[in-house]
């Protein structure tokens, strides 16, 4: 009997350690961390090391724990299938990117290869801020998921607002040269037609990514057309640039952004930018939203920067709960618990469409104001100023139909 008890405690108690032993799950973060738009990337990796160190605190002990490892990808998509294959190599089966839609694509394509030419490395791409809407229509992918909205939804949220503004006549439309501000000025050119037909486009505008470094000569043709507002989608210094210089110009015209509120631009602003600069996001750090207010509030204090990926918070949580769900680790288990899935997030409850795996979620429209005036409680970076929520769209309003032909694994 006492050789009996003491096999059975020693099962017992390995038992109890497997039961406690929690799983390490690496997620691989590719993004440009060096070069023009280093700062985007630098900052989205702090805030994403933040969001999951507070998941490992509060997750049960024997839920799968999170680890982030950085990959400097240089904001190419050459160098992001370079560091792709370093970090499947590694054993990695979950990377996470948004730092520019080209990458994104690139990004899909060598997954879709991976996955079948060796379908135990397939790897889950969780895209964070990637826009460019061909990764959820005809470019789409089982392992592609995007918790971020597209250009498209943005664009059909803002024209939606638009709508109202009897004031917008003339709109010039200014974006990078690459796949993402091609869409953005697409969309933006279809959807003004078809709510705001009495609005006049007075130019169709494009720049090199990352290589204007003054844009004083393209401030002065926006101010000749004699447009009242700008539609861009810049990011990086070719936003935070082309305020400095309708700043120093003194253009003080409607500026519609989807990235005004990136590291170093609201610097850029001021009271230049009051009431006149906006961001369509996916949260707003002045929105009606407690939860998600007390995380801006407390990592503001440990770092003395502003939170403002969101995304993250939902990638991360979502991903946790797709592995509590598949009751696994294993990428394709996870993809397929990950469709469909509802969750109650900070910002409401959102959703991951199944048919092409983008999350459908509410949207913000962010408007640059005074802090202390009505609805600016917490300014941007130190600024006095902050962004308050002007409007806020219930996820069926941005909703895009799509294209998606998705080929799932057996």
């Amino acid at each position: 009997m006492t050789k009996i008890k003491a096999v059975l405690a020693a099962a017992l108690l390995a038992l109890t350690a497997s039961v406690h032993a929690a799983e390490t799950v690496k997620v691989a973060f590719i993004d440009l961390l060096s070069g023009p738009f280093a700062l985007t990337g630098q900052n989205s990796l702090k805030q994403l090391k933040e969001v999951v160190a507070q998941l490992n605190a509060r997750t049960a002990p024997n839920d799968p724990k999170l680890e982030v490892v950085e990959f400097d990808n240089k904001g190419s998509p050459q160098e992001s299938i370079n560091v792709l294959k370093a970090a499947t190599d590694r054993g990695i089966r979950f990377i996470t990117q948004g730092g520019g839609s080209g990458v994104a694509l690139a990004l899909v394509d060598a997954l879709n290869k991976l996955a079948e030419r060796e379908p135990e490395r397939a790897t889950v791409y969780l895209n964070y801020s990637a826009m460019d809407p061909l990764l959820t229509n005809d470019r789409c992918s089982f392992w592609h998921f995007r918790f971020y909205p597209s250009s498209e939804m943005k664009i059909e949220a803002l024209t939606t607002y638009l709508v109202g503004r009897k004031d917008i006549k003339k709109i010039y439309l200014i974006n990078q040269d690459y796949t993402h501000g091609r869409q953005v000025s697409k969309a933006a050119k279809e959807y003004l037609a078809r709510k705001r037909p009495d609005v006049q486009i007075v130019a169709d505008e494009f720049i090199p990514i990352a290589q204007v470094r003054d844009f004083a000569p393209y401030v002065a043709k926006i101010a000749a057309t004699g447009a009242d507002t700008v539609i861009t989608s810049n990011w990086g210094s070719d936003l935070t640039l082309l305020f400095k210089a309708a700043k120093d110009f003194g253009l003080n015209v409607n500026y519609f952004t989807m990235n005004g509120n990136n590291p170093g631009t609201p610097a850029q602003l001021g009271s230049w930018g009051a009431d006149k600069v906006g961001v369509i996001w996916n949260w707003n750090h002045n929105a009606p939203t407690p939860e998600l207010e007390k995380i801006y509030v407390a990592y503001k204090k440990k770092y003395n920067e502003d939170f403002i990926f969101a995304a993250h918070w939902n990638t991360m949580n979502m991903l946790v709960e797709a592995m509590r769900k598949a009751k696994s680790t294993d990428a394709k288990q996870v993809a397929f618990a990950l469709e469909n899935m509802s969750y109650k997030s900070p910002i409401g409850e959102v959703k991951m469409r199944k048919t092409d795996h983008q999350l459908e979620a509410p949207l913000y429209l962010g408007m640059w104001a005074k802090q202390g005036s009505k609805g600016v409680k917490y300014d941007a970076e130190n600024t006095g100023y902050g962004f308050r929520t002007e409007v806020v769209w219930d996820s069926y309003i941005s909703a895009q139909p799509t294209s998606c032909q998705m080929k799932r694994p057996s």
